[in-house]
């Protein structure tokens, strides 16, 4: 017990952080996915290992239009769109196929499967479950890629497990860790590169004529600022390009995004589709209901700004594109909404410059908006506008003026 006294805070605080983490009841998992061309399909089992922790049941979501052949180890039970699974105590075997091709109401596949290569997000391989396991119990899981004959790479949103074999998906926020974000596999090109901690890779299928290294090196350059503004960057970002007919957009997923090759880096208006989704993924700032405005304002907002201290902008390109936004968003009465975008984003990336302005001025530019973004980075917990305002208040040491505005109302 004097020991312990004698021991510096901080190395109180790290022994306290590895006991909570030894008490948690841990079993593995591994997905082994293979891709069949052919029939436009991805084949998924998921082996199931108790170890420390007792799991019980797993309910997926599992629409039969998209899901099918599930079969497994102990008790299977589809429910409508619900498939609930019952494993034996030592453990089992889930598995089933998943349909891959999705269009959009336009027409443009947002996941697609060809006989070279297929793009999509892991999410959709593995829905979400509910799970009925021992209590605070925590996955340990691992992804494996079977590629069929002719396909060469695969890349997904996670780091390699460290012994090579698979890739190791890590979410201490959920019991079930889920392969979630983008994947490409197939004969496809890839430029990586280690920056600040962070690997960047950059994925297309062959012969598609993207600027890989543009986009590389475009990321490279805003990983520094981006740590400085934000405190934390992911562990790796995988920016996953395609031409038509996939979607003509850009959409982050967890550490990862979707752009289509014919998105410029750095648009005429001097804003960035590439650096709105890389704010996306780094922050995971989200909009409670009604406030999308906040995650998708700063993320408009950052996204020029990351450009302009990284000095791919300069201070006179950048304030041309904040009042571009200004102007744009000007007949905008209100921010809330269920989704942000267009007209009201650009509201509120004049309405995020003017606060980054008032924070300075207060603070004699000691703090900025960075300090109110670090504070509403929670992990993806969605945040709302009493939050901004505290957040902002911390940082002026009192109310803001350029909050209390009808835009909010």
């Amino acid at each position: 017990m004097t020991l312990l006294f004698r021991l510096p805070v901080a190395a109180l605080l790290l022994l306290a952080c590895s006991l909570a983490v030894a008490a948690t009841p841990r079993f593995e998992v591994r997905y082994d996915v293979g891709f069949l061309p052919a029939s436009g399909e991805a084949e998924v089992a998921l082996t199931l290992e108790p170890g420390e922790a007792t799991v019980k049941r797993f309910v997926f979501t599992m629409p039969e239009n998209r899901y099918s052949r599930v079969t497994g180890d102990g008790r299977v039970d589809r429910k409508g769109d619900d498939v609930v699974w019952v494993p034996p105590s030592r453990g089992g075997k889930l598995a089933w196929r998943y349909r891959i091709d999705r269009k959009r109401a336009n027409g443009a596949y947002d996941a697609r499967i060809t006989r070279d290569w297929v793009i999509m997000r892991g999410d959709q391989l593995v829905p979400p479950a509910r799970v009925t396991a021992t209590r605070a119990a925590r996955s340990d899981a691992r992804l494996k890629l079977h590629l069929p004959p002719g396909w060469t790479h695969a890349d997904t949103a996670w780091l390699p497990a460290r012994d090579g074999d698979g890739f190791a998906v890590i979410n201490e926020d959920r019991v079930l860790a889920r392969p979630t974000g983008w994947m490409i596999a197939g004969d496809i090109g890839a430029r990586r590169d280690l920056v600040e901690g962070m690997e960047i890779a950059v994925a297309a299928p062959k012969g598609l004529s993207t600027p890989r290294m543009d986009l590389l090196a475009m990321l490279t350059a805003v990983a520094p600022p981006m740590r400085e503004a934000f405190g934390t960057l992911p562990e790796k970002i995988l920016v996953v390009r395609g031409g038509d007919p996939m979607w003509r957009g850009g959409l982050s997923g967890p550490r990862s995004m979707w752009l289509h090759a014919d998105r410029p880096l750095i648009s005429e208006n001097g804003s960035s589709t590439l650096m709105h989704e890389t704010i996306h993924l780094v922050t995971r700032i989200r909009g409670a209901e009604g406030d999308d405005w906040i995650a998708e304002g700063i993320a408009e907002y950052y996204g020029t700004q990351m450009l302009r201290r990284a000095g791919l902008l300069s201070d006179a390109r950048a304030e041309k594109a904040v009042s571009w936004m200004r102007r744009h968003g000007r007949a905008v009465r209100t921010l809330h909404a269920s989704d942000s975008s267009g007209k009201r984003t650009a509201r509120a990336v004049a309405l995020f410059a003017d606060l980054d302005a008032e924070i300075r001025e207060r603070s004699r530019d000691r703090r900025s908006l960075d300090d109110v973004a670090r504070t509403l980075m929670r992990d993806g917990a969605r945040v709302s506008t009493v939050d901004l305002r505290e957040a902002a208040e911390a940082a002026l040491g009192g109310p803001s003026k350029v909050l209390e505005t009808p835009l909010l109302d």
